[in-house]
């Protein structure tokens, strides 16, 4: 269940006190996988040393040993893990990664988007989500709770879309549709000039930045093999590999 380093999700050295059972559990992915119910991080008010096994109040550092359990702390969302330049947005209610100097709070979207959007994107948001009734959706793979209106999510299910059209997090697990587009990928080869050329993205899922492989059907986050996300900046190619001249066979004398 647990170990030093922490589990697929984060990088921790303690183990989360759930509020709900009373179990410990390194984050509250895990213990929703397990359990037959959600824990409410923002309720955790204990952890457990992972190296001295001391259960204590949620802290950065450990009271006993004095063991670090995460490079990034937040004392708001009880999240642990290792440093990605994260903040926690008050706005949004939980943590982003940043850096923070790279994103600014739109009040309207009531989200974080990129500095470069600041006045030069449109609104997500509708006047038919305030005039109709709503419904309040749990997304899937902990994703935090969002306000959509039934009608518009029946629309967005029927026409495949799968983003939240608040947060742009895929809305269920897509997993079974991610090993598809893989299949998909692995039968079709880009042509010979875009061979080897690579492109930044960042993850809709877990907001990490990188640089994958380009392919037309898609681009896979190499953080959590989620394929929604978003092209950030063009191709980059490979430069080309200088070839060797042909050497001339000798004339026979």
């Amino acid at each position: 269940m647990a170990s030093p380093a922490g589990c697929e999700h984060y990088v921790r050295s303690c183990l989360l006190k759930a509020p709900c059972c009373g179990k410990l559990y390194v984050c509250r992915l895990c213990h929703d996988a397990e359990e037959n119910h959600q824990m409410d991080r923002f309720q955790v008010r204990e952890v457990q040393c992972s190296e001295c096994q001391t259960v204590q109040q949620a802290q950065q550092t450990c009271q006993q040993c004095h063991v670090q359990f995460g490079e990034y702390y937040c004392d708001i969302c009880h999240l642990f893990d290792k440093d990605k330049k994260q903040y926690h947005c008050q706005p949004c209610g939980i943590c982003r990664i940043g850096p923070r100097g790279k994103y600014f709070h739109c009040e309207k979207c009531n989200l974080c988007l990129a500095q470069d959007l600041r006045g030069n994107h449109k609104v997500i948001i509708s006047l038919h989500l305030f005039l109709t009734s709503i419904l309040v959706l749990k997304m899937f793979r902990g994703r935090t709770a969002q306000c959509v209106c039934r009608t518009c999510f029946d629309d967005m299910v029927r026409t495949g879309a799968y983003r939240c059209p608040l947060c742009m997090h895929s809305a269920w697990n897509m997993e079974d549709h991610w090993d598809q587009i893989d299949k998909e990928i692995a039968q079709s080869p880009m042509p010979t000039e875009y061979q080897g050329a690579t492109v930044k993205i960042i993850c809709n899922d877990c907001q990490t930045h990188c640089t994958v492989p380009f392919h037309v059907l898609g681009m896979k986050c190499s953080g959590c093999g989620s394929y929604n996300t978003a092209q950030d900046g063009g191709l980059i190619q490979q430069p080309e590999q200088q070839q060797q001249p042909e050497q001339q066979p000798e004339q026979q004398q």
